[in-house]
């Protein structure tokens, strides 16, 4: 059975932190902003040329610094110049690009995190220093997992340290593939057996309540610390919310898709630069972060042993998927084939299109009973994500 890895991130919240730390922080952050400068000046976007031209001297002033401290700096100076070098292309960037957060990138050999101890032994010029953090619940998940690269943050509200943990999975051949349409309110899945499941979710109106609440604050409060905390306090709650909302959703994608093997979603990676709608729709189309539910579905998923492609999201929503003819709209969100008849919601038609493409895709005969002939302004069954109780069938 083939393998498949799977990259997870981890906060770790660090107790009592030394005051040896500020000291550490100061020192990466410029170290990161000699190489940034270095690479602007030379046009260098190559890690490895990066390094090698600048490690001799950095060595000589940092003699002290542990050697992959310039690693890691290297390769955050040359991914932070790439992002800059791209924005600039877009007009989106003036200037020398400088890094100003509180952030080390670590290596494998910078840190050594022992989870049953609860603690996190750090490489310093002073030498290894050991780091208690507080325990988490879910931390335990990742006890037989790989440990990989980290970041430590300083923040307002402490010091952190985010790890990554890596699992090889088994992933099994799938029977057949769920189709999944995302769509700002709501998730529709094409199941094998010729039903269609839609999936309630009110992201929309979270997103806008909170995008409003920060508009508030923002003509009320004009500048100052009190204005800066607000914010933040909504964008947490905000985040919050939705993270919840993401993996109750998740969940319940996985629980229908297990017993099939395969889930199909769109190649969405390209969608923000062909948005061009009104100001309004644009602005909440950016703000949501189908990415990121995208990447939740499909790491639980590959947990459960289920298969995840992406298909090209083209025509998902324009094509009749039984006779491949030209779609028309025919009354709110329904379309309608002129060539066969077939009537049915959008969101239906593009979680049924998403199936298909995923079955061409994997090689896959389409059965009969996949071929639901129903027309008439057909419906899914409609679930509510916060209680997923049936609201209409």
């Amino acid at each position: 059975m083939p393998s498949e890895t799977i990259k997870l991130t981890a906060r770790f919240k660090l107790k009592n932190p030394p005051e040896g730390l500020d000291d550490l922080f100061s020192t990466y952050r410029e170290i990161v902003n000699y190489l940034i400068t270095y690479a602007f000046e030379n046009n260098v976007t190559s890690f490895y040329r990066l390094k090698k031209e600048t490690y001799k001297t950095l060595r000589r002033e940092y003699s002290k610094l542990p050697s992959h401290y310039l690693y890691t700096a290297c390769q955050m100076a040359t991914s932070i110049y790439k992002s800059y070098r791209k924005r600039k292309k877009k007009g989106k960037a003036k200037g020398k690009p400088v890094f100003k957060r509180s952030v080390i990138m670590l290596d494998d050999h910078l840190f050594k995190l022992d989870l049953e101890k609860g603690i996190i032994k750090l490489s310093t010029p002073k030498g290894r220093i050991q780091l208690e953090f507080y325990p988490a619940k879910y931390h335990e998940r990742f006890k037989d997992w790989k440990v990989g690269q980290a970041w430590l943050i300083k923040t307002p509200k402490g010091v952190f340290i985010n790890v990554v943990f890596s699992k090889e999975v088994e992933v099994g051949e799938p029977k057949a593939f769920v189709g999944v349409d995302l769509n700002e309110n709501n998730v529709t899945l094409s199941l094998p057996n010729g039903e269609f499941v839609q999936i309630i979710t009110h992201e929309r109106e979270v997103r806008t309540a909170y995008f409003l609440k920060r508009r508030r604050i923002q003509r009320k409060i004009r500048v100052g610390r009190k204005r800066k905390e607000l914010l933040e306090k909504y964008g947490g709650r905000e985040r919050n919310r939705l993270n919840d909302l993401y993996h109750k959703l998740a969940n319940k994608i996985v629980e229908l898709a297990e017993k099939y093997g395969g889930i199909a979603l769109e190649d969405l990676t390209e969608i923000r630069s062909s948005i061009r709608y009104s100001a309004e729709m644009n602005g909440r189309l950016h703000r949501w972060s189908f990415r990121k539910l995208q990447s939740i579905i499909e790491y639980k998923a590959k947990l459960k042993g289920v298969r995840v492609i992406f298909v090209n999201p083209a025509y998902t929503s324009s094509l009749c998927p039984v006779c491949g003819g030209k779609l028309s709209p025919n009354g709110h969100r329904v379309l309608k084939c002129s060539n066969c008849g077939f009537e049915a919601d959008r969101d239906v038609v593009g979680s049924w299109n998403i199936r298909l493409k995923a079955l061409k895709m994997w090689g896959v005969s389409v059965p009969p009973e996949s071929h639901p002939m129903k027309t008439g302004g057909w419906k899914p069954t409609r679930y509510e994500i916060n209680t997923l109780h049936t609201i209409n069938g």
